[in-house]
């Protein structure tokens, strides 16, 4: 029971990784049923990769399902998502082949045709002019006809499509030089005395047709070994993840394919081991080296109920974790995800490049129409060959390809560059954007902070015990979500405190909470909360705002209408921040704290870190509203949050830059994520922001440049002056090097420093 992958009839089936099509419904419900007895069965069972969808370096909108050549441009598709290892490339292959045929033919070719220039070569002048053409046509057949087959199907292509190209000059300027050659062999007398030479030969140009398939194919090889390069970053982060797992069932461990984990299963990590997928240590402890999403060599210490990342490297010590996300789930697989989408999409500057495109090679068939006509009517004898020679210099110089790869390779580089570092760009606009930034504003809690408060101090008053101030603020926060909830639970539960549960719990956005507890009315809450209830917080005002020009947050706590006691909770600042902050300012940027907390507090910090403005006791729903405001005054706002509740605040900004691990609301809310929330990784953002904008714009010139100097000096301009003119090999060698010029320079940005 065969499969038949490219016509799948009975639908399609996946089983451990991958997609199965069947050539029958009954063959896949067989399959579904037992599938380990229908594999061993069947004599070929193909599978198709999952999501083998390919898209167009140049032309990213181009997707199809399986691989083929791009409509617009004739360029080989590339999978979506590149694979791990170094598959072989089967178009960089076959393009070798040709290019060896095309180089064995084309050297002899060379040698029959200018061998009696040349010193040595005493054997080439025994060729009588009647033979030597037909000796250049038996060796340049098989290199015109075979090895230049491809660009002849694109040309087609293009002209089917109605979209012109690269190849469309290609297969127009090989097939003319090749066509009238053969005619000039096989027809000499048809041609009139302005095709003739001094001798009334018929010159013939075979070796030049030969040499550019020659050289466009070693030009087509080197640019793809080069493009191979711009997806290395993903390779490398695809080779980073185990191929299997030790799975604990019933007592007993078990190596599994990492494909067979689903959530729940319980996994072994032992040491030096990469951990499998992303979980929750249960048992044991250990370090881990988390480089890979951190960029930190130092390790990370994990205990039990502490999460763990896929991919990274256990320590020396041994644990048991719970998986949680697996397969396209994990942060890796999530980060490769992203990476590949910003790859192949467009930035706006992208746009210019395309307008010039789209008018570029009908104006180069224009141009080498006219450098025909222009030669035919006024140039030297013989008119019409030196014609013929100089148009299809034009077509062959100004292949717009260094054109179309501008932008998208410059992309590549750097959103590979960005994610190795634990910069991920959500598309290429961001990294766009974000060169123009003049105002960074951010969040104070978990971005400027460790985002991890820690209860300081508790005062007691009017005669309240402070345990018990203590005890009854933590159960009315056990109801809570809000991260200082967490703190003062933790406070309580450190104290060995038994904490009651709470009940008509309310919560107040931006002032804090209320309920009974052990039936007591209790309220937790800043100043403005007091000062709405009607209780009276003056007895600790002094000792509130002393904690807060100290950069720590006071919590006011009232029982049954009275203030009973002051909560202190403190969240240090990171130890990289001010380092950071200073950075950025070197930079040009203005650093603004918006901030939720208290104006004391909030300003505290700022002063401590440099920051000259700030703008405080703001309400979640208010941040998107004080971006604006700052939008509103001529600034390109970028604004760095927590991705979660920052989240409006985030998509307000030109360009909303998530910190932390890489949640799901900050990789949907933000242009830019990084992976570890430290601002120096704004920094290094900024920067290749910079370093990319600056390549793509080499790149655009030396395109522009190359085509501007090139088509006049192939049309013959410089003839007159000097009696120079542009053989066409010479412009198909510099034609195939802009290309790979192009790249290498994108390629640069790999070893930019940040």
């Amino acid at each position: 029971m065969n499969v038949d992958a490219a016509r799948p009839k009975g639908g399609r089936h996946d089983y451990q990784g991958k997609t199965y099509s069947f050539c029958s419904a009954h063959c896949r419900e067989k399959f579904a049923a037992a599938p380990e007895t229908f594999l061993k069965g069947s004599a070929s069972v193909p599978p198709t990769a999952p999501g083998a969808v390919y898209t167009c370096p140049m032309h990213p909108e181009v997707r199809q399902e399986g691989p083929g050549s791009c409509p617009k441009c004739g360029m080989n598709l590339e999978p979506l998502v590149a694979a791990a290892g170094d598959a072989p490339d089967e178009e960089a292959r076959d393009m070798t082949r040709r290019l060896i045929v095309a180089a064995a033919l084309a050297a002899p070719l060379l040698v029959v045709t200018m061998g009696d220039m040349l010193p040595g070569m005493p054997m080439t002048r025994l060729l009588t002019s009647r033979w030597r053409p037909i000796i250049e046509f038996l060796l340049a057949t098989p290199v015109c006809l075979w090895a230049a087959w491809p660009f002849f199907v694109r040309a087609v292509r293009s002209v089917i499509n109605l979209s012109l190209n690269m190849f469309t000059l290609i297969g127009v300027g090989v097939g003319v030089a090749y066509g009238y050659s053969l005619l000039a062999t096989l027809l000499p007398a048809a041609f009139p005395p302005a095709f003739r030479d001094d001798t009334g030969h018929v010159a013939v140009y075979f070796e030049a047709a030969a040499v550019i398939v020659a050289l466009v194919l070693l030009g087509q090889v080197l640019e793809l070994r080069a493009r191979a390069q711009t997806g290395a970053a993903i390779k490398a982060l695809l080779g980073l993840a185990p191929k299997t797992a030790r799975r604990v069932r019933d007592g007993k461990d078990e190596d599994v394919p990492i494909s067979e984990i689903v959530a729940g299963d319980l996994l072994r990590v032992r040491p030096g081991e990469k951990i499998p997928v992303d979980g929750v240590v249960q048992e044991g402890s250990s370090s881990v080296d988390e480089s890979m999403i951190s960029g930190e060599p130092i390790p990370v210490g994990k205990k039990a109920a502490d999460k763990v990342v896929g991919a990274t490297v256990n320590g020396t010590g041994s644990f048991i974790m719970r998986a949680e996300k697996v397969g396209k789930d994990t942060l890796l697989a999530r980060i490769v995800q992203m990476v590949s989408d910003a790859q192949r999409s467009r930035a706006p500057v992208q746009k210019l490049a395309d307008r010039v495109a789209a008018y570029f090679v009908p104006a180069v068939f224009l141009a080498s129409l006219l450098t025909f006509a222009v030669w035919a009517w006024f140039g030297p004898e013989p008119r019409l060959a030196h014609a013929l020679v100089n148009a299809i210099a034009v077509l062959i110089i100004a292949c717009p390809c260094a054109l179309g790869l501008a932008t998208p390779m410059s992309i590549m580089v750097a959103t590979g560059r960005g994610a190795t570092m634990g910069i991920l760009f959500r598309n290429a606009e961001a990294i766009e954007l974000l060169r123009k930034v003049d105002t960074l504003v951010v969040d104070k809690t978990g971005t400027l902070t460790e985002g991890k408060p820690r209860l300081l101090s508790v005062v007691s008053l009017n005669g309240i015990a402070e345990n018990e101030v203590l005890r009854l603020a933590a159960g009315l926060e056990k109801g809570s979500e809000h991260p200082l909830a967490a703190t003062i639970v933790a406070g309580a539960q450190a104290r060995g405190l038994d904490l009651p549960s709470a009940v008509d719990f309310k919560s107040l956005t931006g002032k804090g909470v209320q309920g009974k507890v052990a039936d007591k009315s209790v309220v937790l809450g800043n100043s403005a909360m007091m000062k709405e209830l009607g209780i009276d917080s003056a007895a600790a005002a002094i000792k509130a705002d002393a904690e807060r020009a100290q950069g720590r947050t006071a919590l006011f706590v009232a029982i049954d209408g009275t203030l009973a006691g002051l909560l202190t909770v403190e969240d240090p600042v990171k130890a990289t921040t001010k380092e950071a902050i200073a950075e950025l300012q070197k930079e040009g940027l203005e650093i603004v704290m918006l901030s939720g907390d208290n104006k004391t507090t909030a300003e505290a910090v700022a002063k401590t870190l440099g920051i000259t403005r700030v703008i405080a006791d703001v309400l979640p729903d208010q941040k998107a509203a004080a971006i604006a405001a700052l939008q509103a005054e001529g600034r390109v706002v970028a604004m760095a949050g927590d991705g979660i509740n920052d989240a409006p605040a985030l998509a307000q900004a030109q360009v909303g830059i998530a910190m932390g691990t890489g949640t799901d609301v900050a990789m949907e809310s933000a242009g830019v994520t990084l992976v570890k929330g430290d601002l120096r990784g704004i920094l290094k953002a900024v920067r290749l922001s910079h370093a990319t904008m600056a390549n793509i714009k080499q790149n655009l010139f030396f395109a522009f440049a190359y085509n501007a100097a090139g088509v006049p000096i192939a049309a013959g301009v410089l003839f007159p002056f000097t009696g120079l003119l542009l053989n066409p090999m010479i412009a198909a060698a510099a034609m195939s090097f802009s290309s790979v010029s192009v790249i290498g320079n994108a390629l640069r940005l790999r070893h930019s420093r940040l």
